[in-house]
């Protein structure tokens, strides 16, 4: 039995200055034994261009209902899939920490606690949120003051 690990990443600027975001699929699969030159061939092209299209899909909102997502939910149990507009793709990058620092700190000088922010923006940690989230939550704060 053989195995193949076909791979595909693609970077693509952010909408923050500055940054990225990052698109990667990886899939295994077994072959079988006695495949020739050009079965083992036409295998990694097909598997890699699975990978490819799945992360070009992803990466232009084309994504596909599959067999695999009806077996594992899109969204997390710990989002709340009601509110799509804070709902995290699997390809958005988290919040880093001195972000959500800074989001708690401002929240702080109106009187929100951490627990606060948690309900207002449907996650069950602050480290759920995604950088964009916590962008756009401080830029609400901001506007407050």
């Amino acid at each position: 039995m053989l195995k193949l690990n076909a791979s595909y990443s693609k970077k693509v600027p952010a909408e923050a200055e500055y940054s990225s975001q990052s698109y990667h699929a990886t899939i295994e699969i077994e072959l079988p034994d006695g495949l020739t030159q050009d079965q083992l061939n036409a295998k990694i092209h097909e598997t890699f261009a699975l990978v490819r299209d799945s992360v070009e899909s992803e990466l232009h909102g084309n994504v596909q209902q599959s067999s695999l997502s009806a077996q594992s939910p899109n969204v997390p149990s710990h989002q709340n899939a009601s509110n799509p507009a804070y709902s995290k793709k699997p390809h958005e990058s988290s919040a880093s920490p001195k972000q959500i620092k800074y989001l708690v700190d401002l929240a702080s000088q109106f009187g929100m606690t951490p627990e606060d922010l948690k309900e207002k923006y449907n996650v069950s940690a602050l480290e759920y949120l995604t950088k964009a989230q916590c962008s756009r939550a401080i830029d609400e704060l901001r506007k407050a003051a």
